[in-house]
């Protein structure tokens, strides 16, 4: 059994920060176009998916034959098996991890049973792990399902992959006020390359049946893993990186990054194999302000960009990030201040931070579980030498993070 890493040190001495970094395929896409292949009546070529433990598990439960399927700690997994096993003939257990098991499943088995979905709870009501039975003759003769617009977009998603083989397509009524809009675009994006027609209008969004159409398809890299170079490329004075795969066009919401970082001087041209990083010199921003509602995924990369640089800084829209892999605004909050960044959460929408990170010997950083943790704490070893935990928990999105660090010319020590 290969063993994992307890912890990583590493260090990168100041230099020019040049070379090449072949991103892997967005796993968000990657996931979304495993369940429509599943769901598509033909069989269809998938390039350049994404390495990331979650998509490959994903892959797996979906070849399976056995009855119980293990998600682990992998959330969208999870999610989208839910509405994906509830299609299915047959008996089926879908359990996880621990963590797995306090995250709340409840609002998608509520609006899956409404369509006539089978689904038990095998331990604690509206959670993990679950009995889906076969559908019963009932199933999407009810076409019409509401659901809060502030819960997990994965949910939405969930929903909106099986619309089409209902019996009545789907009418989805999203309640309030949406919280993850661009992965509800990303999903239906996805859906419309595969020959699926929707109408959103307003609040809600209809999907008439029809079949999913078999076509090729190449994975966009992955926008949030983006972030941790456009992080180095802020703490270094003179860059030339290029980062391939990523698209000009994007279906990610995370490709707003492109502009929030000319605010730190990260130039952004693309080409035929991805973008390339430079730099130029300009003043720090007084105060960086952001509304992460579109683009959740980036905010701990930001909040330790503008920590690395002394930027006093207002993040809000951050709704979802408390019901991630940890409650991500207390994690930023105990890790910053180890080097000296005050960060006031208001409730679980907002925070400021105000501070510079300073260096008393060699801070160590946890990661609660949370690759984004790991990975957007790493940059700051261009500026001292860190120590950061658990450094194994980046295979849920990008296993070879700390080779293509490595590469790019940090020094990294594995302890075990």
């Amino acid at each position: 059994m290969h063993k994992h890493p307890s912890a990583i040190s590493l260090y990168r001495t100041p230099q020019p920060l040049n070379g090449v970094v072949h991103l892997s395929g967005s796993k968000s896409i990657s996931n979304r176009v495993l369940i429509i292949r599943a769901l598509c009546k033909e069989p269809f070529a998938v390039h350049k998916l994404a390495a990331a433990d979650d998509t490959r598990l994903l892959h797996t439960l979906l070849e399976t034959e056995d009855p119980v399927r293990d998600a682990g700690p992998a959330g969208t997994t999870f999610r989208f098996l839910t509405a994906f096993l509830s299609l299915q003939e047959g008996e089926q257990v879908l359990t996880g991890s621990d963590r797995m098991k306090n995250r709340p499943i409840g609002l998608l088995v509520d609006a899956l049973r409404s369509l006539g979905a089978n689904i038990t709870y095998l331990e604690k009501e509206g959670y993990p792990p679950l009995q889906i039975g076969a559908p019963g003759l009932d199933f999407g003769r009810t076409a019409r399902v509401r659901i809060p617009a502030n819960t997990s977009s994965q949910y939405i998603s969930a929903l909106l992959m099986i619309a089409p083989v209902l019996p009545q397509g789907l009418v989805l009524e999203l309640e309030g006020k949406i919280v993850s809009r661009p992965y509800i675009e990303m999903t239906l994006a996805l859906m419309a390359y595969f020959g699926v027609q929707h109408d959103w209008d307003g609040n809600t969004i209809t999907i008439a049946p029809q079949d999913y159409q078999a076509k090729d398809f190449t994975v966009e890299a992955d926008w949030s893993a983006a972030s941790y170079y456009y992080t180095m490329a802020a703490f270094s004075p003179e860059v030339h990186l290029q980062l391939n795969g990523l698209f000009a066009s994007s279906t990610q919401g995370d490709a707003v990054l492109v502009k929030m970082m000319e605010a730190f001087g990260v130039e952004s041209s693309f080409n035929a194999d991805g973008v390339l990083l430079e730099k130029r010199t300009q003043p720090l921003p007084g105060h960086f302000q952001q509304d992460f509602l579109r683009c959740p995924d980036l905010a701990q990369s930001l909040a330790v960009v503008c920590a690395g640089l002394g930027v006093p800084a207002t993040f809000t829209g951050l709704e979802t990030l408390s019901i991630k892999e940890t409650d991500r605004i207390l994690a930023l909050k105990t890790e910053l201040a180890k080097v000296g960044v005050q960060l006031l959460a208001e409730g679980k929408e907002r925070f400021d931070m105000q501070g510079h990170a300073v260096w008393q010997a060699v801070p160590e950083f946890q990661t609660y579980e949370d690759h984004r943790m790991a990975m957007a704490f790493a940059p700051l070893a261009m500026q001292h030498p860190i120590r950061i935990h658990e450094p194994a928990v980046v295979g849920k999105s990008y296993p070879a993070f700390w080779e293509d660090l490595q590469q790019i010319g940090f020094d990294i020590t594995r302890q075990y």
